[in-house]
């Protein structure tokens, strides 16, 4: 097959050049672009990978924060207590040996004035939330918002 000068608008279409002025044709190294792509796909990948994690570990302490949540409120609610407990407000959780059950009252552990009472001991302080769950306080956090 033979291209004539005389119709350049097949010249464009060919993959090697056609005339002494035209700009120079050299042959792709295939493995070297491949490896290039490669190379960059992995970067991205292991970003994205990374802040998959970051968002992963986010749940994790949701999940976590949100169990022990979940267990404050199935240890006040196996409690005895006798009066209707406020959202929002602090309370103490202490074991009584005798009876062997938790109890659940206003008093904290420094409230006493002749000391926490016989066969009973300290276990936290929670609080009521909002949603009817209950929270552990920190220690020394009662006046605070800190929940853990």
């Amino acid at each position: 097959m033979r291209i004539e000068d005389s119709d350049p608008a097949r010249h464009a279409g060919i993959e090697y050049p056609m005339e002494v002025g035209a700009p120079v044709f050299a042959p792709i190294k295939v493995v070297q672009e491949k490896d290039k792509a490669v190379n960059v796909a992995r970067q991205n990948a292991k970003q994205e990978y990374e802040r998959i994690m970051e968002q992963a570990e986010v749940l994790m302490k949701q999940a976590k924060a949100l169990q022990a949540r979940l267990d404050a409120t199935e240890m006040v609610h196996s409690a005895k207590f006798g009066f209707n407990p406020i959202h929002g407000k602090i309370y103490y959780l202490y074991y009584d040996e005798r009876n062997a059950v938790n109890v659940l009252i206003q008093n904290g552990p420094q409230d006493w004035s002749c000391g926490i009472p016989g066969g009973w001991t300290y276990s936290m302080t929670v609080k009521k939330l909002g949603d009817s769950t209950w929270a552990v306080v920190e220690d020394g956090a009662e006046n605070c918002l800190a929940v853990r």
